[in-house]
């Protein structure tokens, strides 16, 4: 027992010296401060430690003075402080010394603490009041004993489990070591074919088995074993939380603070209704109030009380005059470092659902040319679709593979991880990174405080594995014998609103997912596609045992395994000029139902956060073919505009129409032609604001439409400086479009303040702009990527005054608007009033000449003789100015003739 309390001792001496590390060492005759246990809520109690010796002399042995049933001891005030001066700090009452001293009891109360609940075998209590309170405790009712001694032990209280952070003890480690993994390295085999060989015909011819080596080799079928077992045991590991829910309103609260309130309303009785209905004060009161509340329902029905005149007052001039902070600033850039091949960026586009996410088509800097020459050396390079993230600007998330160079491609609207891309060799190749949608997560932080948003990485990878690129592979690839015959320079997806068929009448879409797709290409025609499975009309069990064959990669999807090397254009377009066998060429479209995509970002949204609460994703079992029982749309505009290489806007309907001669399907006459650009057309776009006004740039001038405006373009720039390359209207402001040059400017059009010449032009890289993509990031932010020819991607934030527009901008776009289309059509009645009064004027000139023809011989006779005489006066006179002749000679001449 002594070697146990001096162990305790030694323990709770080492706990006070770790305490107390920075006093120094107590000599004798100084006093410490006692340690008590107001930590524990009993601030009256002091653990102290007494040796065998002490308790000798204090006559409080264990076991023998105080034992379990009377575990206490009265010790009297004057003993203890005896004992300090006899043995001074050698006294295990000593740490104490202040509270014996200042006890006001002549008795002391001393308990052993059996199981040290306070660190020490004794503790004393330090005050009179803690005594009583131990010595007189309130009995329990026997009854109340009698009771708990019959409660059993395991009844317990019900605690709802709390979410908390999941804590990694080794567990995943296990994990790893059971998962299978492939211990071999997989052979990559790539099998060629020369061009000329694609189509050929094949001759086939007998062959002697027996007589070649390894000719024969028989293949005998076994069952296999291993595609029968089936799994009896799973392990899962699984944890479960209560639902946790946010829950916010538009309080702002300025300081955090807990309050309830709870009330139930107050209604009068039935007399005191009464009362109060026929008091006179009511009536007064009603009497006097009754003019100020009309007079205010009247001001209320003038004027807007609530509208703020300083506001809108200031507002004009900021927008029209302000030229503070118009320029845009560089925000962010990227560069493949990977890839350091002359590559350029050919198209670019927004996530439309993760902020902060870019993705860009690269291909080779090459001409066609080059490229016939490099083509060995082209096929070792890889085509890719890279995926950016401003958390990353270095390595890029995702690398989508295609087989060859993509000049553009659009994310689904119905789904962003379905993809649809261009090749430069006419194929169009789908994508679904559905697999990796669930690694990528949009985190924005930064407070009201920040200037600049900051954005947390998206995919939460690990460290090192983030820097790996990821591949994903294409899967789906168009046929090479029923596409385009050359490079796809524009593709679009048709709404989830309607759909088509071959001869090109419009339905209404019985799936609601967007499953068509448009593009043009620049072997002058317009291709339309179905991304479902088509029925066929006869079997084909060739083609069916051949793709049984094929054996289909671990990491590429089955969604569209229908439409692979199979995929054919639904309906084809061919835009003929009339008078020659030459077609038109185009280069961008425009359909009327394309203005609806840029406000399908929250629809987008919703659908994406309806995915991954488990809905199923509609493109695994999509519906094949178009059904005959569809109603269609009659009211359906089926007309669209269309950019050319040689420089022409053709507003053209795709609807065909039959051949009477023939029978052929045949593609319609174009409404209207119009050649307004001196280059190649590479941008055809609606305004995100007016679904009828439509901005065409090409060569070195700039162009908008009206839709149903036949008589010409509302706006035509002269020639810019430099030659136009790439352009696109803003997402806010009606009146702002960004146009891109080949020196790397970037003309920034306000058609609000100036009409004949750009509002701003800024320099942005030494090098071509090669495409053009706004963005909304929040409502106080915009970001604008621009693209050069070298292949960097340069993010910009657009400034507030050309991403904020005024109150009225709308209305003063729509009436600027509406103004030229007076114009034009001024124009048009000057130019007929001007050709009426030229048929009229050589109406009047064929009259007068038809008049002289009229005239009788006689008449003619008579005005003969009479210019004859007229000159024989003039002669005669002459002669006798003269002086040739005299008066009298004149008389006879005049006689003679």
């Amino acid at each position: 027992m002594a070697s146990k309390l001096q162990k305790r001792k030694s323990s709770s001496g080492q706990k006070t010296s770790k305490r107390g590390k920075n006093r120094p060492t107590l000599t004798v005759g100084e006093e410490e401060e006692p340690t008590n246990m107001e930590s524990l809520g009993h601030p009256e109690i002091y653990p102290v430690v007494l040796t065998t010796k002490t308790q000798e002399i204090f006559n409080c042995r264990i076991d023998e003075d105080i034992t379990d049933e009377q575990p206490y001891k009265l010790i009297k005030k004057e003993d203890i402080l005896a004992d300090f001066q006899n043995r001074a700090a050698v006294s295990d009452f000593y740490p104490v010394k202040k509270v014996i001293q200042e006890y006001p009891g002549d008795e002391i109360l001393l308990v052993y603490d059996k199981d040290f609940k306070y660190g020490l075998n004794f503790y004393l209590v330090g005050t009179e009041e803690g005594k009583e309170n131990y010595l007189n405790a309130p009995e329990i009712p026997e009854e109340q004993e009698e009771y708990k001694e019959h409660i059993p032990e395991e009844i317990c209280i019900y605690k709802a489990p709390i979410s908390k952070p999941w804590v990694s003890l080794g567990s995943e480690k296990e994990i790893e070591e059971e998962s299978v993994k492939e211990s071999t390295k997989k052979i990559t085999y790539m099998i060629s074919r020369k061009r000329h060989q694609f189509g050929a015909p094949i001759k086939f011819s007998d062959q002697n088995a027996s007589s070649v080596k390894d000719a024969y080799i028989e293949c005998t079928a076994y069952p296999d074993k291993n595609f029968t077992l089936r799994q009896l045991e799973k392990d899962i590991g699984m944890q479960v939380v209560p639902e946790v829910k946010d829950i916010s309103t538009q309080t702002r609260w300025t300081y955090p603070k807990n309050a309830i309130t709870q009330y139930h309303p107050r209604e009068f009785s039935e007399e005191e209704k009464e009362t109060l209905g026929q008091a006179k004060s009511l009536t007064d009161f009603l009497n006097n109030v009754s003019i100020s509340v009309e007079i205010a329902l009247q001001q209320n029905e003038i004027m807007n009380t609530f509208i703020d005149d300083w506001k809108c007052l200031a507002e004009e001039e900021g927008t029209f005059g302000d030229k503070t902070d118009t320029h845009l600033k560089e925000y962010q850039s990227f560069t493949d470092l990977h890839n350091l091949t002359e590559k350029m960026i050919t198209c670019v586009s927004w996530h439309p659902v993760i902020y902060g996410l870019i993705a860009v088509s690269v291909a080779v800097r090459l001409s066609f040319e080059d490229r016939v020459h490099f083509s060995g050396k082209l096929l070792l390079q890889p085509s890719l679709i890279l995926f950016w993230s401003f958390s990353d600007p270095i390595h890029p998330q995702l690398m989508l593979e295609s087989p060859d160079d993509i000049f553009c491609f659009k994310f689904c609207p119905s789904d962003p991880n379905i993809i649809a891309g261009g090749c430069i060799n006419g194929q169009i190749v789908m994508w679904d990174i559905t697999a990796h949608a669930d690694r990528i997560e949009n985190i924005k932080t930064g407070g009201s405080r920040s200037k600049k948003v900051t954005l947390k990485p998206m995919f939460l990878l690990e460290p090192d594995s983030n820097k790996e690129a990821m591949y994903i592979r294409h899967c789906a690839v168009s046929s090479i014998e029923n596409g385009h015959k050359h490079v796809i320079t524009d593709i679009h997806w048709l709404p989830d609103t309607f759909e088509i068929n071959r001869m090109g009448t419009v339905f209404e879409n019985r799936s609601g997912i967007c499953c068509q797709l448009v593009t043009c290409s620049a072997d002058c025609t317009i291709c339309f596609w179905d991304i479902r499975p088509q029925k066929a009309l006869t079997p084909q069990p060739t083609e069916k045992k051949k793709d049984e064959s094929i054996e289909i990669p671990f990491d590429v999807p089955s969604t569209f395994l229908h439409l692979d090397l199979a995929w054919k254009p639904l309906s084809k377009i061919r835009l003929s000029k009339g008078e020659t066998s030459l077609d038109h060429c185009p280069t961008k479209i425009s359909l009327s139902e394309d203005h609806l995509q840029y406000k399908a970002q929250d629809k987008m949204l919703a659908q994406s956060k309806a995915a991954k609460v488990g809905d199923m994703n509609p493109y695994q079992n999509l519906e094949g073919g178009l059904a005959n029982h569809l109603k269609p749309r009659e009211d359906f505009c089926t007309k669209f505009f269309v950019g050319t290489e040689e420089g022409e806007v053709i507003y053209t309907d795709w609807k065909m129409e039959r051949d009477s001669e023939t029978g052929r399907l045949m593609t319609k006459k174009p409404v209207s032609l119009y050649t307004v650009h001196d280059g190649a057309v590479h941008t055809v776009q609606r305004s995100p604001f007016y679904k009828d006004i439509i901005l065409t740039i090409g060569g070195w001038n700039v162009a908008i439409w009206k839709e149903g405006v036949m008589t010409g373009p509302l706006l035509q720039t002269s020639c810019a400086p430099k030659r136009y390359t790439s352009g696109h209207w803003s997402l806010t402001r009606p009146g702002v479009f960004y146009i891109g040059r080949e020196d790397g400017y970037i003309d920034i059009w306000d058609l609000l303040e100036k009409t004949h010449e750009p509002a701003l032009s800024q320099n942005i890289c030494i090098t071509m702009i090669t495409c053009i993509k706004p963005w909304t990031f929040s409502a106080k932010q915009q970001f604008i990527a621009v693209a050069d020819y070298y292949g960097t991607l340069h993010i910009l934030e657009i400034p507030w005054t050309l991403s904020h527009p005024s109150a009225n901008e709308v209305l003063s776009m729509n009436y600027y608007f509406e103004r030229e289309v007076k114009h034009l059509e001024y124009v048009d009645q000057r130019k007929k009033i001007r050709e009426q009064e030229k048929k009229e004027m050589q109406l009047e000139m064929e009259k007068k000449k038809a008049k002289t023809y009229q005239k009788s011989k006689e008449q003619l006779e008579a005005e003969l003789k009479m210019d004859y005489e007229s000159y024989l006066e003039l002669e005669r006179s002459i002669l006798v100015n003269l002086g040739l002749i005299k008066v009298s000679e004149k008389v006879s001449y005049m006689e003679m003739m």
